[in-house]
């Protein structure tokens, strides 16, 4: 079933696989394009995994999520750059939210 939950993570995954491929055209980053697309990988996986109910999925996405949060925090601390500390941060927040959420109410619905 999809929910929010499904579509934020999803949207996140999205958003972090093409900020890695950017982040390599403009950097030439090989680090934002390996980090990029394995947590931009994961968390759309985990989206799928959602919709076919497998509880890992939400941990996994929590764990990235934090992971993510945290870096980007960081250096927007440092640069206060909207694109793309500050959105990585706000789809961190978000996704912890609403799969947070999800998650204490049972993952039922």
């Amino acid at each position: 079933m999809i929910n929010i939950s499904t579509i934020v993570v999803f949207l996140y995954g999205l958003f972090a696989l093409v900020g890695g491929m950017i982040g390599y055209v403009k950097a030439k980053s090989k680090a934002s394009l390996i980090a990029g697309s394995v947590s931009g990988i994961i968390l759309i996986g985990c989206a799928y995994g959602f919709t076919q109910g497998v509880r890992g999925a939400y941990w996994i996405s929590l764990v990235v999520a934090i992971v993510l949060g945290v870096r980007f925090l960081k250096k927007w601390f440092v640069t206060k750059r909207v694109m793309p500390e500050l959105l990585m941060v706000i789809f961190s927040a978000l996704t912890l939210f609403f799969v947070g959420l999800r998650m204490m109410a049972g993952l039922s619905s």
